[in-house]
């Protein structure tokens, strides 16, 4: 089922004309009917979807994307120690550098800013990747 088949559906379901979804987004008569290709330009699709409290990816391919991983509070403290650790092993050193001068604690607070955001985002990923099938919530 292309695009312009899955609106038509959709507008049949909740019984909205399609003449009433055409005239409220401002499109001409007929414009939904006269698509030949099964698919709406980039903006046009997004006020379809908008008007119909759907998701773009929803009326293009017929399913909704998959919730992003969410991070537990578990997942959370094992950060937040790798992070204290780290940051206790930073300050400890003498003669740290970065960029080429001595590193101040605002230097670790960014070091380690980045290095949070980079050990969630890896967190997320391992979850959506390495999790089975059976636990995952559709």
């Amino acid at each position: 089922m292309n695009c312009v088949e899955r609106v038509k559906q959709i507008c049949k379901e909740r019984k909205i004309p399609i003449s009433k979804l055409e005239k409220d987004l401002g499109f001409s008569n007929g414009y939904v009917g006269q698509l030949k290709k099964g698919s709406f330009p980039a903006e046009r699709l997004s006020k379809i979807a908008d008007y119909l409290s759907l998701s773009p990816q929803y009326l293009m391919y017929g399913e909704e994307p998959a919730p992003d991983p969410v991070l537990t509070s578990r997942d959370e403290r094992d950060i937040e120690k790798i992070l204290a650790r780290t940051k206790e092993q930073l300050l400890s050193q003498e003669g740290l550098m970065f960029d080429g001068d001595p590193a101040s604690p605002e230097a670790i607070d960014s070091i380690l800013s980045a290095m949070q955001i980079g050990m969630e985002l890896a967190k997320k990923k391992n979850k959506e990747k390495y999790t089975p099938k059976k636990y995952k919530k559709d």
